[in-house]
């Protein structure tokens, strides 16, 4: 836990040496459909980022291609008082910058200027069916505003705010570890760098599952699969909650092409790496994770995913293991998923360590959704397996509910 000190305090100076190379726009692609009430763009935003919005239509329906213009149909019959935005049409574009805050219109175009720690996420104002099947294609650009006459925070290369945050996350981490600057409520066990840490998941784009029942074999082999992973004191933790089905070359590729990276195995080498890749300008995206066990054996890789901001507090993770059987050949591959979003008091030790989104599930379709997205996915299934996992606490102590199912993955 010290080394993770460290760590912190580390990618903190790594931020002030990227302040000093100034800063460049990110830009980023999104589908928005009806499918999902809201989708998660897994921005975390800073005191002082203007983020520029533009929305066109990914194609039109069958009956008018005015159903899909992100300013919203005139002609919508919805009533508005049930509208997510309701001085807004039907169907438009629209956003939150907090799980749990006031949704806002955007339509084909709209900059947002940010005053405090934000978390972008994208919707259509609706309330049931939309006319609008086809959904609309997101272009996002987040660049520090730098106006001379603007306020101070307006100012703040990209790299302060990565040190800013960073520093936050340090002392949130040694305010539980060490004492040090206690928090004002001591019955407050949780905290996290972005902000709030929020209730749940947003919904993540609907995934295209296949209604086909499991061969029994394959069903077989599942129901053989433990439940859940353990750590090294042998405390049942996560719940397994999706299988990939293809060789490691092909699983590897298909992670890469879905942006997930592959996480540090130690922090001395987290350290390391978050200094040069920063010091270069690049973006430190491997923050390390614990080791789990399943099989006997701790987990063959890890990946994550997030914004490299908030790496350190947010993150969207999973853990694998190679099957001890294959399936028609080809090998097969367990994962437990999480969503990090913040810190919380480790109830083994009392030390600090990640806090969970509860929901789970949010994570599992999080991870189907990134590999629909990159077309690397043949085919998706749920599968329902002998005594399922619905309620259950992690090693860590933190409770976390589920409909218990498995996603199984079919790699192209």
């Amino acid at each position: 836990m010290r080394r993770l000190t460290l760590l912190l305090v580390t990618l903190a100076v790594a931020g002030q040496l990227q302040a000093q190379s100034g800063s460049t726009p990110r830009q980023l692609s999104f589908h928005v459909s009806p499918a999902s009430a809201w989708i998660d763009t897994g921005l975390n935003l800073q005191a002082g980022d203007a983020v520029m919005i533009s929305a066109a239509s990914s194609g039109s329906s069958q009956n008018s291609s005015s159903q899909c213009d992100p300013a919203g149909s005139s002609g919508g019959s919805a009533n508005a008082a049930s509208l997510p935005v309701a001085d807004a049409h039907p169907g438009a574009l629209i956003a939150k910058l907090e799980v749990d805050g006031t949704a806002i219109l955007i339509g084909a175009q709209r900059e947002l200027n940010v005053d405090k720690t934000a978390h972008l996420l994208l919707g259509m104002n609706g309330s049931g069916t939309s006319a609008c099947q086809t959904g609309f294609d997101v272009k996002v650009q987040v660049s520090s505003k730098d106006s001379a006459g603007g306020n101070a925070a307006a100012s703040k290369s990209r790299g302060d705010q990565l040190k800013s945050q960073l520093a936050n996350a340090a002392q949130v981490f040694m305010s539980g570890q060490f004492g040090i600057n206690n928090p004002a409520s001591p019955s407050e066990n949780a905290t996290s760098a972005t902000g709030s840490a929020g209730t749940g998941s947003p919904s993540a784009p609907a995934l295209h599952v296949s209604n086909t029942p499991l061969e029994a074999d394959l069903r077989k082999l599942l129901d053989s699969l433990p439940r859940r992973v353990n750590d090294q004191f042998n405390n049942l933790g996560d719940m397994v909650n999706f299988v990939i089905i293809g060789s490691q070359k092909n699983v590897q590729e298909a992670l890469q092409a879905s942006d997930w990276h592959v996480a540090d195995t130690s922090n001395t080498s987290a350290v390391m790496n978050a200094v040069m890749q920063t010091y270069e300008s690049k973006d430190y995206l491997a923050m390390p994770m614990s080791t789990l066990f399943l099989f006997g054996r701790k987990q063959d890789f890890g990946y994550e995913m997030a914004d490299p901001i908030a790496m350190v507090a947010s993150r969207h993770h999973f853990r694998v293991w190679k099957a001890p059987f294959t399936w028609k050949g080809q090998e097969v591959w367990v994962g437990a998923g999480t969503h990090d979003i913040g810190f919380a008091k480790d109830k083994r030790n009392n030390s600090v360590t990640h806090k969970i989104d509860p929901s789970v599930d949010g994570e599992r379709e999080n991870i189907g959704a990134s590999l629909q997205k990159s077309n690397k996915a043949k085919a998706f299934s749920y599968y329902l397996p002998p005594n399922p996992v619905q309620e259950a606490k992690n090693a860590t102590g933190d409770g976390y509910h589920s409909d218990g199912r498995l996603l199984v993955v079919f790699l192209q």
